[in-house]
């Protein structure tokens, strides 16, 4: 028996309550899901790819079929390389959905065999992102609601320097 293997990336950083939600949502669907941090050299990440890890890693642990990976370079040769069945991805409204679904299309003229699977955040999280929670934390708010405890401490680590 194959495992059904799916993938869910992203930069994750930080990693939110938003990507847990999906990451709830989607791993009764798989035998195994991987949250893979992507390492875009082009972007300028508050926390490097093995603390994204570990914040990844301790606000899953709870779910047993879930684990933390990372990768460089394009999706779909990840994608190959590690057999997965599926790439999973959040969408929080309209224009996730939209620009999602673009990287869908390219990912698919790469490689023909890749599938994407949507999941739509619960609403008290459709507003949620990476960006707004550095902006809020950055500015001194409390961003427990959005991040597990253990980003938090991380974010105001960070902030505090």
């Amino acid at each position: 028996m194959t495992m059904r293997k799916a993938v869910y990336p992203g930069t994750f950083d930080p990693f939110t309550r938003g990507h847990l939600d999906v990451v709830e949502q989607a791993a009764p669907l798989f035998d195994e899901l991987i949250v893979s941090v992507l390492h875009n050299p082009n972007k300028r990440p508050w926390f490097d790819v093995e603390t994204r890890m570990a914040l990844i890693r301790d606000a899953v642990s709870g779910i047993g079929n879930v684990h933390v990976d990372s990768f460089e370079g394009l999706l779909v040769d990840y994608y190959q390389r590690k057999s997965f069945v599926c790439v999973v991805r959040g969408v929080r409204n309209d224009l996730d959905l939209q620009a999602e679904l673009a990287m869908a299309h390219v990912n698919r003229s790469l490689a023909e065999d890749v599938r994407v699977v949507f999941i739509p955040t619960s609403p008290v999280f459709g507003f949620v992102s990476s960006s707004l929670v550095k902006d809020v934390a950055m500015h001194g708010g409390d961003v427990s609601q959005f991040v597990t405890p253990r980003v938090a401490e991380a974010l105001l680590a960070h902030v505090s320097r």
